[in-house]
């Protein structure tokens, strides 16, 4: 059963204008059967992937007005497994269109009919691609968020797709480097030979499993890849296993009706509670060579009958190509892991600093940026104070006080941007900035400072902070230029006798551009203990300190508005091609 509109439902969490519909918004309902599920009467994940790539699919396609194929989806994570009788629900909606692209955003949540409750199953992002029409490549038109929640994840979407375009690369990097330093691999007794979990099986692509356009679903070709994954994992582990969690993977070519689809799959390494599978999906027709489809990998866990996690057997890997995967295996856990804990848990379970390294680089850059867009589209922050127009804001929620301060200067925004990025040049205007120096320049859009403010005591300490700073010029028009701020850790700079260590959860500078001579300019902070002390006076008006900050920086922008003597700018980070 799949409804294109749909009923007032808690799931869609709409907080616009009453009447108010997504016009993208999707959403199927299905009961699993026994047919739909395995032998342990649990709904397969390979069906699950079918049934949300359709969604996202009539979702893109309603979007777009013509048909859509699946080019990526992120990373999915499945908090529970379903069981027959339950009922599914998916929602997709677009969250944001790009040249010839456009991302995906899904939510599978499983409902109980006779006990009336609801719970998430899993949520993911997928892209998709609308393909060439007869008059050639399309031209997708743009989204335009209505409420808050569509605005946030309308702005999270660039970062997101930024993430993509680099993710193989930064992960191929990070592999090279993580398993050059692992050594040779550990022998265990009693271990498992990997090739007895070696699985290959081929598929012939009949109508059934195609779209309107012959190409092959790409939810049934993951359907077929967690199937001989299952398999795998279940040589090794004697027992059926859960399937947990995929990594983002990317779907390298088409393939069409007639195809001979070939999965392979292999168990890569067996830690004490999970095991990694690697899966393949190649094509061929007659006598033509294979072609490479997809490649993901898929990590499992074994549970007992009171659902605790079983202990696994270790796995002996082959020689040459199989001793790669099972290192590449154990690079991937610490990076999947890292991912997690940056990106997947809630911004209030975040702690103030994270330990950097070139591992989560990527993981860490993407939380600074999204936080700070996430802080830019809230819509109920309260005008504490304004002098000569300059404005200060606040917003308390959960406990969390936020201040943003408004300004607008005569400097175009690049340039705006450009001056702001250099934290060095920030102790020309901020009085709060006595000392600021480049610990890492990571590459061109991070950069981690160690920066030290005065005491506000008379004779007390000064505080250090180690920031990362992460710059972003805009996606389009409808983006601002950022500098996103947040504390890390560094094991080559713990904190000195001279200064207390202070702590940024969330800071930084969103930049539009008003006109190309006006620029708005938005500082926000996240107040945290080692920030509290020198603005409270400000928020609670008995000084307007903030005032005279911002207007040195207008000075600072506008005396430099010409200057060539700041950061070279850096290239466009995303294709415009879509």
């Amino acid at each position: 059963m799949l409804e294109v509109k749909h009923a007032e439902d808690p799931l869609f969490a709409q907080e616009s204008e009453e009447g108010y519909r997504n016009p993208t918004e999707v959403k199927m309902s299905q009961i699993v059967l026994p047919c739909h599920a395995n032998h342990c009467g649990e709904l397969s994940a390979g069906q699950l992937l079918k049934w949300m790539d359709s969604t996202a699919c009539l979702s893109a396609e309603r979007h777009a007005g013509c048909s859509c194929i699946t080019a990526s989806v992120d990373d999915i994570h499945f908090e529970h497994t379903i069981g027959v009788g339950k009922v599914v629900n998916i929602i997709a909606k677009v969250n944001r269109a790009f040249t010839s692209s456009m991302e995906v955003g899904i939510l599978v949540t499983c409902e109980d009919l006779y006990t009336d409750s609801q719970w998430n199953v899993c949520h993911a992002f997928a892209t998709f691609v609308a393909r060439r029409t007869e008059a050639g490549k399309v031209q997708l038109k743009q989204m335009i968020p209505h409420t808050q929640t569509e605005q946030m994840e309308y702005s999270l979407a660039a970062e997101r797709r930024r993430m993509r375009l680099i993710h193989a690369e930064i992960i191929t990097d990070l592999l090279s480097s993580s398993t050059a330093q692992l050594g040779e691999c550990q022998e265990y007794q009693d271990a498992v030979p990997a090739e007895r979990t070696r699985v290959e099986s081929v598929e012939l692509v009949l109508p059934p499993h195609a779209n309107h356009q012959v190409s092959t679903f790409g939810g049934q070709i993951m359907a077929w890849m967690e199937n001989v994954a299952t398999i795998a994992a279940s040589r090794l582990c004697k027992a059926h296993p859960t399937l947990r969690s995929i990594d983002m993977f990317h779907f390298r070519g088409p393939s069409h009706i007639g195809d001979r689809l070939v999965l392979k799959a292999i168990v890569n390494n067996a830690f004490k509670h999970s095991m990694e599978v690697g899966v393949c999906a190649e094509a061929y027709q007659g006598g033509e060579p294979l072609r490479h489809i997809n490649s993901a990998f898929m990590t499992f866990e074994v549970l007992d009958s009171d659902r605790k996690q079983r202990t696994l057997p270790r796995i002996r890997p082959e020689p040459v190509d199989g001793k790669r995967r099972y290192q590449e295996a154990i690079a991937r856990k610490k990076i999947r892991l890292d991912r997690k804990y940056i990106i997947s848990c809630k911004q209030t379970e975040v702690p103030l600093s994270v330990p950097w390294d070139p591992s989560n680089q990527m993981y860490l850059s993407y939380n600074n940026v999204s936080a700070l867009k996430l802080m830019d589209t809230r819509n109920n922050w309260v005008l504490t104070t304004e002098k000569n127009k300059v404005r200060l804001y606040t917003l308390e929620e959960n406990g969390t006080l936020c201040f943003k301060v408004e300004k607008y200067v005569n400097v175009p925004a690049e340039q705006t941007f450009h001056l702001l990025s250099d934290l060095r040049r920030r102790k020309e205007w901020d009085q709060h900035y006595k000392e600021c120096e480049v610990i890492n320049e990571a590459d061109e859009e991070d950069t981690i400072y160690r920066v030290a403010t005065p005491s506000v005591s008379k004779g007390g300490k000064g505080k250090d902070f180690i920031l990362l700073a992460s710059r972003r010029k805009p996606c389009d028009t409808s983006d601002p230029y950022l500098i996103a701020l947040r504390s890390v850790t560094l094991p080559t700079h713990p904190p000195t006798e001279n200064y207390t260590r202070g702590e940024v959860l969330c800071a930084g500078f969103t930049i539009w551009e008003e006109s190309t001579t006006v620029t708005k300019i938005t500082y926000y902070n996240q107040a945290t203990p080692g920030v509290l002390p020198y603005i409270s006076t400000d928020i609670a008006g008995l000084s307007s300190s903030f005032y005279s900050v911002f207007s040195a920086c207008s000075h600072f922008l506008e005396a430099n508005k010409d200057s060539t003597d700041v950061l070279s700018p850096s290239p466009p980070l995303l294709d415009p091609q879509g």
